[in-house]
């Protein structure tokens, strides 16, 4: 019988993390251990109440699982199929699928890449996210983290402030610059005016821009809009892709929303079925679960991995950034 184990990550910030939605100096996430007398393996769990999860929640689930059998689980495919019949949320899904994996490549002597089919995944370009903020405090931010290393840039915009705050990093910086709205926008024909003002030679892509809901909106921005879109919270664990390709030109796919590897893997190959960009996110969470994004980043066309560099204190280590790269220790 396997040992699990869940444990409360209370995770302090270094700076207030403000999106479009929300606005956070703290994030909880939970760690999943499942280890028998040798072994272990670990999964990170990060919740996000923009797709019902709570951290009440996802711990009530988690005792649902623990009765209805998870420690007498044997192999990957009663894992499957325990996780069918009793579906937790998808950042809860992650952590334990991820931690039993982690812990049959080790009982296996297997890296973790290599059981997943993918490439060595030994560094990583990643871009590194602003918050929202006022325009006059975004010269003394990118001074103060030294953001001229990262290659790329994303920055957090709402409808309100968006194209002030756009133009002022343009004005800072020289790197290629990704926009992410985290459905920020109503109305289509506002959203078509932000759009044609900016500068398309320096921006790489518009991240989610408008409500997963606006389906209909959406196939019609993507014929208009000079500035590529990709598809964020309208990517969760399932995916219509003959409907996103119709909407956007990319996808962020993240292993929070996508419920574990192996389905990230599907969504991944969906998308260049469907010949359409593919982007490995993270939400705020700490070493463990970049660790694990990087198993699958080098399959995509762009990684945006920063989430454990805005955590005050990272607990584990286990992935390093120098100039704009991540290092796995």
């Amino acid at each position: 019988m396997l040992n699990w184990r869940i444990e409360v990550l209370h995770l302090k910030l270094k700076y207030t993390w403000k999106i479009s939605r929300e606005a956070s100096k703290e994030k909880t996430n939970f760690l999943i251990q499942v280890s028998d007398a040798k072994y272990s393996g670990f999964g990170e769990a990060a919740p996000n109440i923009r797709y019902g999860e709570s951290p009440e929640l996802l711990l009530q689930q988690y005792q649902v699982l623990l009765m209805a059998g998870l420690p007498l689980v044997k192999s990957m495919e009663e894992l499957m199929q325990l996780l069918l019949e009793h579906p937790p949320v998808n950042s809860l899904r992650f952590a334990i699928e991820s931690a039993y994996l982690h812990f049959y490549c080790q009982h296996s002597h297997i890296a973790v890449h290599q059981m997943l089919g993918q490439a060595s995944s030994g560094y990583q370009t990643t871009s590194f996210s602003l918050p929202i903020m006022q325009p006059g405090e975004i010269k003394p931010f990118i001074e103060e983290h030294d953001l001229s290393r990262f290659k790329s840039l994303k920055i957090k915009v709402n409808s309100d402030n968006g194209l002030a705050a756009v133009e002022q990093v343009l004005q800072l910086t020289e790197q290629p610059l990704v926009i992410d709205a985290n459905e920020s926008w109503q109305n289509p024909e506002d959203l078509l005016r932000f759009l044609h003002q900016l500068d398309r030679e320096r921006i790489l892509f518009v991240e989610q821009p408008m409500p997963a809901t606006h389906a209909s909106a959406y196939a019609h921005l993507k014929k208009e809009s000079p500035i590529p879109l990709v598809a964020d919270e309208s990517v969760t664990d399932d995916a219509d892709f003959d409907l996103l390709r119709e909407q956007f030109h990319g996808v962020n796919i993240k292993l929070m929303k996508a419920g574990g590897y192996l389905n990230a893997i599907r969504l991944l190959k969906e998308a260049r079925k469907h010949n359409m960009m593919t982007m490995m996110g993270c939400m705020v969470e700490t070493s463990l679960g970049i660790w694990s994004a990087m198993q699958l980043s080098n399959a995509c066309h762009f990684a945006d991995l920063d989430g454990f560099l805005i955590i005050e204190q990272e607990p584990f280590g286990l992935v390093k950034e120098k100039d704009g790269l991540l290092y796995l220790k």
